[in-house]
């Protein structure tokens, strides 16, 4: 199977490069590619029923939204995806194809449900597929030497998340490749040998200056925009409480489409103004709007910032 070749680690970018392997070639092609710490979410996902929006911006992960469905997924730098895209009628055995050649490389991997790769009962590869006109694309991760530990903290959603539309992750035990594959040192190699068992022989792709071109004016225009990242969101509830000096505070909160729909407060906290005034200054409003507000005078000596660790623990 012929390849091209994807060297850049911009989620951003990453994302609207997948785009165009399904819709910007005619031809059945792989890629092997690598992003910088980052959390993917599906198309159908509100990211702030699914990731730690606070751990993420601490730990400078970026957030990005990709054009297939299913769940929310870590990436990093010991982390290598593939993606396969060509004409429909030649894209059914391509499912199969990422399990078989992880068994020619002495892994014991096995498909497992609708979209993941397990070895020993644990996920170590999980994708997702589109389809545009007569064309599909299949992308998914390899986890060769993957931080769990961060991986876990930035997939776990602060508070309570009372309900979400939209398609919520599925949490999974597992495990890292480079731990069934001691002939390989790096990830590199891994990647090298992978990539001669996919193309076997076939030639690669290049692509032109103008379809690199092309490709960054959609990342610009589509991938690295709020609108497409934060706002393309299903709705998503939530119930945090909280105890301050000023007393107990509850609040219920919808999210949808990036911006506040609903706010409702409770508690025995002790405020000068009603906390029905400070509902009206949310609502429509991003999240981050929380910290602009005078939270003073709705919660006797409670700042922005705390009241904004209700809507989002640190």
């Amino acid at each position: 199977m012929k390849y091209v070749v994807n060297t850049c680690t911009e989620p951003q970018w990453n994302m609207a490069h997948d785009e165009f392997l399904l819709e910007g070639l005619t031809e059945t092609v792989f890629c092997l590619w690598q992003n910088r710490p980052s959390v993917i979410v599906g198309l159908n996902q509100n990211p702030y029923a699914e990731v730690d929006v606070k751990y993420l911006e601490a730990n400078n992960i970026t957030l990005a939204r990709r054009v297939t469905g299913g769940g929310a997924v870590y990436h990093d730098l010991g982390n290598l995806n593939y993606s396969i895209a060509g004409p429909l009628a030649e894209m059914e055995d391509k499912f199969s194809l990422m399990a078989h050649t992880l068994q020619q490389l002495g892994v014991p991997a096995v498909l497992s449900g609708r979209n993941d790769i397990l070895v020993d009962g644990r996920k170590c590869s999980g994708y997702a597929k589109r389809l545009s006109k007569n064309r599909m694309m299949i992308h998914g991760t390899l986890m060769w030497n993957v931080d769990l530990e961060t991986l876990t903290r930035a997939l776990a959603v602060p508070g309570s998340k009372l309900e979400a539309k939209g398609i919520a992750s599925v949490r999974s035990r597992v495990a890292n490749l480079k731990d069934y594959l001691p002939q390989f040192q790096s990830l590199a190699q891994f990647q090298q040998a992978l990539q001669e068992l996919l193309a076997d022989g076939s030639p690669e792709v290049p692509l032109t200056p103008e379809q690199r071109a092309g490709i960054d004016q959609v990342a610009n225009q589509k991938f690295r925009t709020w609108d497409w990242n934060w706002g393309h969101s299903p709705e998503a509830r939530f119930l945090s409480g909280k105890k301050f000096p000023c007393g107990t505070v509850q609040v219920d909160y919808t999210l949808k489409n990036g911006v506040f729909e609903h706010v409702a407060f409770g508690g025995d906290f002790m405020g000068n103004k009603p906390a029905e005034e400070l509902v009206e200054k949310l609502i429509g409003q991003r999240p981050e709007a929380v910290l602009a507000v005078p939270a003073e005078d709705y919660f006797d000596g409670l700042s922005a910032s705390e009241l904004f660790t209700l809507f989002f623990n640190e």
